[in-house]
C-alpha cells in the first residue's frame, strides 16, 4: 500500500511540475515567441532547473509545441461538455461565444502566443497542432443554422474568423487600450460580462436571417 501511495504522489507531483512549466513557458513564449524565449527564464518562472525542463519536454521546440497544444485540448474538453447538437443553432452559438471569451479572460496572454507564432514562424507549428478539430463545432453550428433557416447564407469559415475576431481581439489589444482608459479595468468580471453581451448581440445580428 505504501508503494502505491508513493507512486500516486509521484504522479501528482509530476503533473503539477509540468503544469508549472507550461504556465511559465506560455508567458515567456507569448512575450518573446519561440525564437526569443529563454529556457533559463522559463525554468526560473516555474521554479525548477533547466534540467527539469529537458526531462519533461526534451528541448525548447518540444516545450513550445506542448504550450501551443494545451489551449486547444482545454477548449476541446470544455466544448464537448456543451452538448451543442441538442441546442438550437442560435443557443449553441451563444454558448460557444461565452466559452471562448470566458476561457480567454482567464488566459489573456494566449492571443499574443498565437500572434508570435504567426509573426515568427508563419504558422509552422500552428499547422502541426490539432486546431482544425477545435473549429469544427462552430462550423457545424453555423451550417446547421443555415440549413434550418435560422442563419442567413454565410461563408462558414470566413464567419468563423469574424466571430473569433470579435470575441478575442479584445484581449489582444488590452495592453494598449488600458493606457487610453486607465480608470477602467477591462479584465474585471464586470467588463468581461459587458464585452460578452456586446459580442453576442453583435454576432447574432450579423448571422441571423432578417426577420428571425
Amino acid at each position: 500500500m505504501k508503494r502505491v501511495t508513493k507512486s500516486l504522489r509521484q504522479v501528482r507531483d509530476a503533473e503539477l511540475t509540468q503544469q508549472q512549466i507550461l504556465d511559465a513557458a506560455e508567458l515567456e513564449f507569448a512575450r518573446h515567441g519561440l525564437k526569443g524565449a529563454r529556457m533559463g527564464a522559463i525554468a526560473k518562472g516555474a521554479n525548477v532547473t533547466t534540467a527539469t525542463l529537458h526531462y519533461y519536454f526534451e528541448n525548447k521546440e518540444g516545450l513550445y509545441k506542448a504550450v501551443l497544444q494545451r489551449p486547444i485540448d482545454e477548449v476541446q474538453a470544455m466544448v464537448s461538455q456543451l452538448n451543442l447538437d441538442h441546442l438550437a443553432p442560435e443557443d449553441a452559438l451563444v454558448q460557444i461565444i461565452r466559452l471562448a471569451i470566458a476561457h480567454e479572460a482567464t488566459n489573456p496572454y494566449r492571443q499574443m502566443l498565437w500572434f508570435q507564432e504567426a509573426s515568427q514562424n508563419q504558422g509552422l507549428y500552428f499547422k502541426q497542432s490539432n486546431v482544425q478539430s477545435l473549429h469544427e463545432p462552430l462550423i457545424k453550428v453555423l451550417e446547421r443554422g443555415m440549413s434550418t433557416g435560422c442563419f442567413r447564407p454565410i461563408d462558414p469559415y470566413l464567419t468563423l474568423t469574424h466571430i473569433l475576431s470579435v470575441c478575442l481581439f479584445y484581449f489582444t489589444v488590452h495592453e494598449n487600450w488600458k493606457h487610453l482608459t486607465p480608470e477602467i479595468d477591462r479584465l474585471s468580471p464586470e467588463m468581461i460580462e459587458k464585452h460578452t453581451e456586446a459580442a453576442i448581440a453583435f454576432i447574432l445580428a450579423a448571422v441571423k436571417k432578417i426577420g428571425m
